[in-house]
C-alpha cells in the first residue's frame, strides 16, 4: 500500500533520500518510501494475499534459467527520465547478482521486468496503474507485470517509451499469460482467484 502526498513543496532527490532513510529507521522498517513524479509516497506492509501472490510468481520465475525474482518491495530502483524518481516495486526480475553492491537505490540497468500487485487502498489506481508504469517505461525497463486484484486481471506491458508502455496484453484470473523470451514462461493464473477479496 502506498499513500502519495498531495503536491507539496518540491524536494530534490537527495533530500528525499535523506528523508526516506531517517523515516524508515524511525518506523522500524514498517514502511518504505518512494519518490515518483515529484511526490513522496509511503509504501506500507502488504497483506497476506499480496505476499502469497508475489511468492506464487517467484516460484514460476524460477523456471527461467539465470533470472531471479527479487521480491518483497525492499529493493529500490532509480526510475523515471534521468532517473530522478525512486520506486520500490513489489518484485523485480533480473539476472542473479544484478544488484550486488548497489546500496539503497539500484540502477535499473539489467532489470528485465518490474511487478506490482494492487493493494486495497484509495491510491492504488494512481500509483500502480498510472504513475509507476509510466516511470518504469520512461526508464526503459522492457516489461511491467501488473497483477490487478480489483479487476481480476494480469497485464503484461511491453515496448517502453518516454510516455509509457506502447503494448499491453491482459488476461482474466484463470487464463494463461505467456511471458516472452528471455523470460519464456507460461503463467497459469487460476491460483490467483484464491487471493482476492
Amino acid at each position: 500500500m502506498t499513500v502519495m502526498a498531495e503536491r507539496a513543496p518540491q524536494v530534490t532527490v537527495d533530500e528525499f533520500e535523506q528523508i526516506a532513510k531517517a523515516a524508515e529507521k524511525l518506523a522500524d522498517d514498517a514502511v518504505r518510501f518512494e519518490f515518483i513524479d515529484g511526490r513522496i509516497g509511503v509504501k506500507g506492509m502488504p497483506d497476506g494475499d499480496h505476499a502469497e501472490i508475489v511468492a506464487w510468481l517467484q516460484r514460476r520465475c524460477m523456471q527461467s534459467a539465470g533470472l531471479w525474482l527479487y521480491a518483497g518491495g525492499e529493493l529500490g530502483l532509480r526510475v523515471e527520465q534521468y532517473r530522478q524518481g525512486r520506486a520500490r516495486p513489489d518484485a523485480v526480475l533480473a539476472a542473479e547478482g544484478t544488484f550486488a553492491g548497489q546500496g539503497d537505490w539500484a540502477d535499473p540497468d539489467g532489470v528485465l521486468m518490474t511487478v506490482e500487485v494492487t493493494s486495497y487502498d484509495s491510491d492504488t489506481d494512481r500509483r500502480d496503474r498510472q504513475e509507476k508504469p509510466s516511470s518504469y517505461a520512461a526508464t526503459g525497463i522492457p516489461y511491467f507485470l501488473l497483477i490487478d486484484r480489483d479487476a481480476g486481471t494480469v497485464t503484461l506491458y511491453s515496448d517502453p517509451g518516454p510516455d509509457g508502455y506502447r503494448d499491453a496484453h491482459s488476461v482474466k484470473f484463470g487464463a494463461t499469460l505467456s511471458l516472452p523470451e528471455p523470460i519464456g514462461i507460461e503463467l497459469d493464473t487460476e491460483r490467483l482467484k484464491d487471493h482476492v477479496r
